[in-house]
C-alpha cells in the first residue's frame, strides 16, 4: 500500500544481483588472498606486531570460507 511509485524507485533495485555462482566466486577470490595475507605474516609470536593483523585475518578468513558453504550448501536444498 505503501509502494513507491516507479518514478522514486532505485535504479539500482534490480540490477545489482549478483548470482550464487558470482558470490562463490568472490568469496573464493578473498579467501585467496587473505590465506595469502596471513602466508606473508609468517607464524605467530606472541607480542610481536603482526599478532593482531593475524587475528583479525584468522576471523575474517572463518568467516568468508563460512559464507562460502552456506552458498553451497543452500544451492543444493
Amino acid at each position: 500500500m505503501s509502494r513507491r511509485p516507479e518514478s522514486e524507485r532505485s535504479d539500482w533495485t534490480d540490477l545489482d544481483l549478483l548470482t550464487r555462482d558470482e558470490a562463490y566466486g568472490r568469496l573464493q577470490e578473498e579467501i585467496t588472498e587473505t590465506v595469502a595475507r596471513l602466508a606473508e605474516l609468517g607464524g605467530s609470536e606472541p607480542g610481536d606486531a603482526d599478532e593482531a593483523e593475524r587475528e583479525l585475518l584468522g576471523t575474517r578468513l572463518r568467516a568468508l570460507r563460512e559464507a562460502a558453504e552456506d552458498l553451497t550448501d543452500k544451492g543444493t536444498d
